[in-house]
């Protein structure tokens, strides 16, 4: 599994044109799955970004957690997280996830990080999706699942 994660003051969803998550300070996680992604890769992501400590502390030092700051997690579902374009002008998505798997890696991932008591807002898994972000920083950061398993 893949997350873009961006730290924000405020962020939205809108589906159809309904708000389907708003979060006021937190993350932004736009998560992609592959094919052999399981329930520990989405452990490992919501362990990590839950306690990555990104966050000022009262000495303006990145110290804090999501977790630490008592934020709040808006949750987008990104299959073009798995998007190749080293042939052609035409992304390749070979390697994401079908869906109905993708879905319930994607639903995983979101019950772990509420069951750590950061709240959950998310988007539509599978839907056009219009995104508002005011990224503090700016902080944006790439967490791969398949970093668990490399030394250093």
């Amino acid at each position: 599994m893949r997350a873009v994660i961006q730290r924000g003051k405020q962020a939205s969803v809108t589906v159809n044109g309904e708000q389907t998550g708003f979060i006021k300070n937190g993350l932004v996680v736009l998560l992609g799955v592959t094919h052999d992604d399981t329930e520990e890769d989405a452990k490992y992501l919501a362990d990590k970004i839950v306690h990555l400590r990104i966050f000022e502390d009262e000495e303006e030092k990145m110290n804090d957690s999501l977790k630490d700051v008592e934020g709040q997690l808006l949750s987008i579902s990104q299959f073009t997280l798995y998007g190749e374009t080293k042939k052609g002008r035409r992304p390749n998505f070979m390697k994401a996830a079908k869906p109905g798997p993708a879905k319930e890696l994607y639903e995983t991932f979101n019950t772990l990080v509420e069951e750590q008591g950061v709240p959950v807002e998310k988007g539509a898994f599978g839907e056009m999706m219009d995104v508002q972000l005011t990224n503090v920083g700016p902080v944006t950061l790439i967490v791969d699942s398949e970093d668990r398993h490399k030394k250093g």
